[in-house]
């Protein structure tokens, strides 16, 4: 019989579940072809990295700074009290508190959500900075979940975690560059010009981003079973766009967002599913 507090738990993660699918179709279908012991976990982590992202880029009408403020300071209360009523930091408190996820990472992310309130242009060492603690941290997130406790597994495979979220979020960046420059005038690259963005500056950027992409397609190999397919999901997706904007010039990429339509994203996950089940991946 289901106790109040377990009905509670619940449906907290039962509302990250539904931010996932409302603002990710991508992440929705590679977590549905992990093992579904890890569902929700993933689900809480991404619902709260979601709001706090949310905060940064969404909410101009409002006082950012004290938005994101009232969420860190609410978030750190729920984890040292193991309860929240706001049902993203609650089922984020129990996923944290279980897997031992290290709190370096949690105050990571939310200083480079913070950087977004007052960065508009990064230099190499704020560039690296925001990537780790906006991508790379919630990837090692993912893994402290995916390790279940096995502490060797997690060392081994922290650096090509960081390379897959590296890897995302830089494809991020050239596709929203028109969003983030002419929305938030923000342009992340370093030392990128949005109106001199050319072939030989886009280049360069895909460059490093095939080699995150490469460094972390040998992790992904090496996670537990009950996580490689719905990571590699994730990654095939990421890959496609990545490959569709390295076919893209940069003056269409600087006037509009580049998408992968939804019947693509569910022939990947049918292809990677069916491949790695008749061992072709």
């Amino acid at each position: 019989m289901t106790t109040p507090k377990q009905l509670f738990e619940d449906t907290t993660f039962e509302c990250s579940k539904l931010i996932t699918q409302r603002y990710s179709t991508s992440f929705t279908l590679g977590i549905k072809t992990l093992d579904k012991k890890f569902h929700k976990s993933i689900y809480a982590i991404y619902g709260f990295v979601r709001y706090a992202d949310e905060i940064v880029d969404t909410f101009h009408e409002y006082d950012k700074k004290t938005l994101l403020d009232r969420f860190r300071a609410d978030t750190y209360l729920a984890l040292e009290e193991g309860i929240s009523l706001n049902p993203v930091l609650h089922a984020f408190q129990v996923v944290v508190n279980q897997f031992e996820i290290d709190r370096e990472l949690i105050d990571a992310f939310l200083h480079s959500m913070e950087m977004d309130l007052d960065f508009t242009k990064y230099n190499d060492e704020k560039y690296h900075e925001y990537i780790f603690g906006s991508a790379e941290v919630v990837g090692l997130m993912c893994l402290k979940v995916f390790c279940e406790g096995d502490k060797a597994t997690y060392e081994k495979l922290k650096g090509y975690a960081c390379s897959l979220g590296a890897a995302f979020q830089k494809v991020n960046f050239l596709r929203d560059i028109k969003s983030d420059f002419e929305e938030r005038g923000r342009v992340y690259f370093p030392g990128v010009d949005f109106k001199r963005f050319d072939r030989s500056v886009k280049a360069e950027i895909e460059a490093d981003i095939q080699k995150d992409f490469d460094d972390a397609l040998i992790g992904i190999r090496q996670l537990p079973k009950g996580a490689m397919l719905g990571v590699k999901i994730a990654y095939l997706y990421y890959l496609k766009l990545f490959y569709k904007i390295k076919e893209t010039s940069p003056e269409v990429i600087t006037r509009q967002r580049i998408r992968i339509p939804n019947a693509r994203k569910a022939s990947l996950l049918l292809a990677t599913y069916f491949g790695s089940k008749l061992g072709f991946n």
